[in-house]
Formats: structure tokens, C-alpha cells, sequence
């Protein structure tokens, strides 16, 4: 199939060598064209616009940084919208806004598009293992028609409802998480006061009832002082901020979500946004 990624950072580059490691020609847009020379050396094909991948492409995959550069690529002059063939599929895997993603359905069908919410989880690990796990908003029918797609990426792959309800999902996991990233900062760090070794104490408690992802994968690199991005901060809070927007407009109060997003805000402002989430140990050992 003629498919399309706009986005190769540090999750789309997986995605991308699983779609050529199947045997698809892709084509490919990234604004730094050097985080996708591994790729174009691997047969995508690096075109200058997301015009260009629309003109190719019968389905597009998304996942950019911010809601903003999902108004951009979708709505912009060399948009996704305005440059896509009729009976296109443009799937967002970027986490935004649920009622951006609302917008961009609705833009898509007077165009004669088809458009899906795909927003994921399971961090760099998971895309490059194949294992994310992606939540699904849109129409049921065309999310069936590239779940062989969506299978490359993931093994969680559920649909949730309408256009939004994928986003909706991801606060869902976002919200978890943020409260969750306290919760193994805080153990390790009594581990530590308590002068235990931390590794064996994740030997014991991982695979209990308070195991993780993120107790399983980032604690130990938490241990290891490894600050490295497998997701960063910057787009961590912009998830948070998400999810605390939607709260607001409820009337919801989330005080979990809320601590979580103001201990990340203050380590962005320390100069930490592009470390990976992990470093939040670090507001503990300051």
C-alpha cells in the first residue's frame, strides 16, 4: 500500500521501519530531515510537505508534538485536508485535544475523507517493540479496514467510540500515569532512606499489586541516573495540561493530575523539558 507518516521523532521512527520492514512503500515528512536518514536509507521516501504526502498516499499516519502542529499539518495551506484524495484515511496518533480531533473528523467527511483519532501508549519501548497500545475514535468501519496497520504498531488496539473518544481515552491514561510517576519516585527514594538496594526491591514489589509500566520500565533507569527521552516532559505536561483542561470545563476535581503537572512544570522550568518523564526523581534529590 501507498502509505504516509508525517512525524519521525523519537516514536514515529519505529512506526515508520515497521511499516517498511512489512513491505509498504512510504512516503515521509518530517520538519528535521535528519531524524528520518535512517529511514530514507531503509526505502521511505522523504517528500518537502505534507501536501506531498497527501498527493501520494491513500492512508496518512500523524504524530507530531503539539496541538498546534496538528492544526498545522491538517489545516494549514499545504494541509492534510485540502490536499488528500478522496477516500483518504488520516489517522492522528499524536496526543491532543479531544474536540480538535472532533474538528478534523467533521473537516474530513465534507471532503470525502475518513479521519481517526489513534492517540498510543507504551512510550519509544513500545513502538519499537511493536507492543503500544492505541486507543481508537472515528468511524467503526474504516478503524476494521486498517486495523492490519494498527497491528504492526500494537497489540492493545481498541476502539472506543466516536471522533474524540481516542483522546479521551489517552487523558484517561495520562491522568493514571501522573499520579503513578509520584508513587515510584516516592518508593525509591524511602527504598534508598530505608538503605535498601533499590534493584531488589523492584525485584519484589514489580510483579505485585502496586506493579507498572512505569515501575517496570522507568524506575530502573531512574536508578541508573539514565534521563534519557523516551517520552519527554515538554510533552508530558502538554498532555497533563490537556487532560486539566477538560477537568476544568466539568467541573472535576482532579487533585492527583494536578500535583503531578506542577512537579513537571517546575523541572521544565529547572531546563529538564526534553528529558524523559523519568526524571522527576530528580524534584525528590534537590
Amino acid at each position: 500500500m501507498k502509505l504516509g507518516f508525517i512525524g519521525t521523532g523519537v516514536m514515529g521512527n519505529s512506526l515508520v521501519k515497521h511499516l517498511l520492514d512489512d513491505e509498504h512503500e512510504v512516503s515521509i515528512y518530517t520538519r528535521t530531515a535528519k531524524k528520518a536518514e535512517n529511514l530514507v536509507e531503509a526505502g521511505a521516501v522523504l517528500v518537502d510537505s505534507p501536501q506531498q504526502v497527501a498527493e501520494n498516499c491513500e492512508i496518512i499516519f500523524t504524530m507530531v508534538g503539539y496541538p498546534s502542529d496538528v492544526e498545522e499539518v491538517y489545516f494549514g495551506e499545504a494541509g492534510l485536508i485540502e490536499h488528500a484524495k478522496t477516500g483518504s484515511v488520516l489517522v492522528d496518533m499524536t496526543t491532543s485535544k479531544p474536540n480538535l480531533a472532533q474538528r478534523i473528523f467533521e473537516a474530513a467527511a465534507k471532503k470525502g475523507l475518513h479521519a481517526l483519532d489513534a492517540p498510543v501508549s507504551g512510550g519509544d519501548i513500545g513502538a519499537r517493540n511493536g507492543v503500544l497500545s492505541i486507543m481508537v475514535g472515528g468511524e467503526k468501519d474504516i478503524f476494521k479496514q486498517i486495523s492490519p496497520i494498527l497491528n504492526l504498531f500494537g497489540e492493545n488496539i481498541v476502539f472506543q467510540g466516536p471522533a474524540g473518544s481516542g483522546q479521551h481515552t489517552k487523558m484517561c491514561n495520562q491522568i493514571n500515569i501522573a499520579s503513578n510517576m509520584i508513587g515510584v519516585c516516592e518508593s525509591l527514594i524511602y527504598a534508598e532512606k530505608a538503605g535498601l538496594d533499590p534493584e531488589r526491591v523492584l525485584r519484589s514489589i514489580s510483579s505485585g499489586a502496586a506493579g507498572s509500566w512505569s515501575l517496570s520500565n522507568l524506575a530502573p533507569k531512574m536508578i541508573n541516573d539514565d534521563f534519557r527521552p523516551g517520552f519527554y516532559i515538554k510533552h508530558f505536561i502538554k498532555d497533563m495540561k490537556i487532560a486539566a483542561e477538560e477537568a476544568e470545563n466539568w467541573g472535576l476535581n482532579l487533585p492527583g493530575l494536578r500535583l503531578s503537572l506542577s512537579m513537571y512544570e517546575e523541572l521544565a522550568a529547572k531546563g529538564y523539558g526534553d528529558n524523559g518523564t523519568q526524571s522527576l526523581i530528580q524534584q525528590y534529590k534537590a
